[in-house]
């Protein structure tokens, strides 16, 4: 069996196949500012309590502060929603973005069953967890009954070899896999990550890359937790053992499996408007910018922020360009302003923005207009994602919107 059916098997009371549907007892649902509302409506209909407002976590992140008298009316809503049911996981002060938050504050554990009203929910398989996205109506029943459907997934193994280079990141991994496979090449499976390079990289790494397998249409991505994680998992949730399952060696049970060596991978950029369009940096090399983002979800860590400080320093953001900065939580805020990384922006001339999903979702703030384009270390570059649906959105790692930012054209820094 493979990680996921073990995590699977384990919860359903016995063993799973691809394809099967079976319920599970959940053990940590989330919801967002923006799917709150809409959830907090379909529950009310069927419940007046929630079935344990200790395995409930909702975090306002999407529209923080709000921007609009309608964004300002979901928080009103979701907020007296999380006082009325004294929901001990209530987050809506600013902490941070949900997928960091919860990490952050102990929730995710290996082994556990986690689902959340936000398709990015898949990120806590970094730390050995099933985790994975679904709509507001899905996540309401949770919310009534503690339980919810899955079809059991078949499984990609995924296998990653090689030491990165000086510019690349993990970031620059997970985008290398999504143009080879596709933006629907893994619709509704399990993506499994193995290799030494996962063995390897830190918690942060790792959690950008378990972020984006919804990228490509994958129920969830899962891998088993190295020291790094089981350390930082130790400190968040002050507990010294942790049920983690892992693959069978020799009959793990894989639909298909994909061999990457990074060995000689260049940097990676998502180019418009598709995040499997996939192009080495020297094939894009030159473009010109107008707007530079770093944070998000998937790269708004402390590690995020110390690559782009490293490149930033003594430096000046171009006079074209706008970039902006926006840790993924408040915790990281504090620890990048104790190591001088957003004095090191300030001088540069970023702008500095609060914790919180912002301009990846375009319309919340760094809205471009037409024409303009963008390099972000966000997850996503649809079409009018961060504003105009005649804008530009390329996606890279921190270091790389870090360098175009100065130089006015997208370009990766000299080794």
């Amino acid at each position: 069996m493979n990680i996921t059916e073990k995590i699977l098997s384990h919860k359903y009371g016995k063993e799973v196949i691809p394809g099967e549907i079976i319920e599970l007892d959940v053990d940590l649902a989330m919801s967002h500012d923006g799917t709150s509302p809409p959830a907090i409506k379909v529950f009310e209909k069927i419940a007046e309590n929630v079935w344990d407002n200790s395995k409930i976590a909702i975090v306002f992140d999407h529209t923080v502060p709000p921007n609009t008298i309608g964004s300002s009316e979901f928080h009103k809503v979701a907020r007296e929603f999380g006082w009325r049911q004294e929901l001990k996981y209530f987050y809506h002060h600013g902490e941070g973005i949900c997928h960091q938050v919860l990490p952050e504050k102990g929730l995710v554990e290996p082994g556990k069953i986690i689902v959340g009203a936000d398709s990015h929910t898949c990120t806590y398989g970094a730390f050995g967890a099933f985790s994975t996205g679904m709509g507001s109506t899905d996540i309401a029943m949770v919310y009534a009954t503690g339980k919810t459907w899955i079809m059991v997934p078949e499984a990609l193994k995924i296998n990653v070899t090689g030491d990165l280079s000086e510019n690349t990141t993990s970031k620059d991994v997970i985008l290398n896999i999504i143009g080879k496979v596709g933006s629907d090449g893994a619709s509704y499976k399990a993506i499994e990550f193995f290799g030494d390079t996962m063995d390897k990289i830190g918690v942060s790494e790792r959690m950008t890359i378990t972020n984006m397998v919804i990228e490509m249409g994958a129920k969830n991505g899962v891998m088993e937790p190295n020291q790094q994680s089981i350390d930082y998992l130790k400190q968040k949730t002050n507990k010294s053992k942790f049920n983690i399952f892992k693959s069978d060696d020799e009959d793990g049970d894989y639909e298909k499996e994909f061999n990457f060596d990074v060995n000689d991978m260049e940097p990676q950029i998502a180019c418009p408007n598709n995040v499997d369009n996939v192009k080495p940096i020297s094939k894009v090399d030159g473009v010109t910018i107008d707007q530079g983002f770093i944070g998000s979800c998937t790269n708004g860590r402390l590690e995020d922020l110390k690559l782009a400080a490293d490149v930033l320093k003594n430096e000046k953001v171009h006079e074209d360009v706008r970039l902006i900065i926006s840790p993924a939580s408040a915790e990281i805020y504090k620890l990048a302003i104790e190591k001088g990384y957003i004095q090191i922006f300030i001088e540069a001339g970023a702008i500095i923005c609060n914790p919180g999903c912002g301009p990846c979702l375009g319309g919340h703030m760094g809205v471009l207009s037409k024409g303009e384009t963008a390099i972000t270390t966000t997850n996503r570059n649809f079409k009018g994602r961060m504003g105009d649906p005649n804008s530009y959105i390329y996606l890279s790692n921190p270091k790389i919107v870090a360098n175009s930012a100065i130089k006015g054209f997208i370009s990766q820094p000299e080794i």
